[in-house]
């Protein structure tokens, strides 16, 4: 973590963001909107995960995001890419080690509400954990006992529902259920996950969350719908749709985010 952090520093050159924000699949045209934009590949970060999924930049922009300070993780690991939960602790640990506070996750999802269509974005007031995993298996002290109560900082998701009335966007909010992937839900787990409280499903977000309480960051998610999720439509899903939608959500969260930052951190 030392030696990603350092590098950081020297490449930074005097840029003290305190918001990171993790850009989802189809969602890295976030990052041409960074100002005086430094690129980081991943590969140049010690310890820092380099994802194989399509979509995902796997580096860092940093410069200033609607006048704010920020860096921008274009791309992440994900648990299916080798049943690591902890795949982003690298780089969750050297975000809090050069003086993050805030962290603004963003994931491509499958919609259970018909009244929530593909385009759509859901911010999270809460998730639950589907995939029999957790990114602190292993944590030897007795940190590992993350409270999540509150795991979703009320005052950055105010912030971003403030932000409608400024762009005259529409926010739904909702809960997250995170699945292992890499194959989607079938029909029959949607109709579980809907009677369990789910409003999205994905396959990310949740161990980042997870490791972000573990490092004493605030915390706020949003989803971009892409699809609704299987057996809504009669319609097979795949990751072409996925990459396809995201944009146009991404566009909406976008809007949001560059009125909603400066009242984030």
């Amino acid at each position: 973590m030392k030696q990603a952090v350092d590098v950081l520093v020297e490449r930074l050159r005097g840029l003290e963001p305190r918001i990171a924000l993790v850009l989802g699949s189809g969602l890295g045209n976030l990052a041409e909107k960074v100002e005086g934009a430094v690129r980081i590949p991943y590969g140049d970060l010690p310890g820092f995960p380099v994802g194989g999924v399509t979509g995902h930049a796997k580096e860092i922009v940093a410069g200033r995001f609607a006048g704010v300070p920020v860096l921008m993780l274009s791309g992440r690991s994900h648990y299916y890419e080798r049943g690591d939960a902890a795949a982003m602790r690298p780089a969750i640990e050297a975000l809090a080690g050069l003086g993050v506070t805030h962290l603004f996750l963003t994931n491509a999802a499958g919609s259970l509400d018909e009244a929530m269509a593909p385009g759509s974005v859901m911010l999270l007031c809460d998730h639950i954990n589907f995939s029999g995993s957790n990114p602190l298996f292993g944590e030897p002290t007795d940190a590992r006992f993350v409270g999540l109560s509150e795991a979703y900082d009320k005052s950055m998701r105010d912030a971003l529902k403030r932000a409608t009335a400024k762009v005259g966007e529409k926010l739904h909010e909702g809960v997250y259920m995170w699945f292992s992937g890499p194959s989607f839900e079938t029909p029959a787990e949607i109709r579980m996950a809907r009677i369990m409280g789910a409003n999205a499903v994905g396959m990310s977000t949740v161990p980042e969350v997870i490791l972000a309480r573990f490092y004493g960051l605030k915390v706020a998610a949003a989803s971009v719908i892409t699809n609704y999720a299987a057996g809504m439509t009669g319609g097979e899903l795949s990751h072409e749709e996925t990459k396809d939608m995201a944009p146009l959500g991404g566009r909406r969260l976008a809007a949001l985010l560059e009125a909603a930052i400066g009242d984030m951190v």
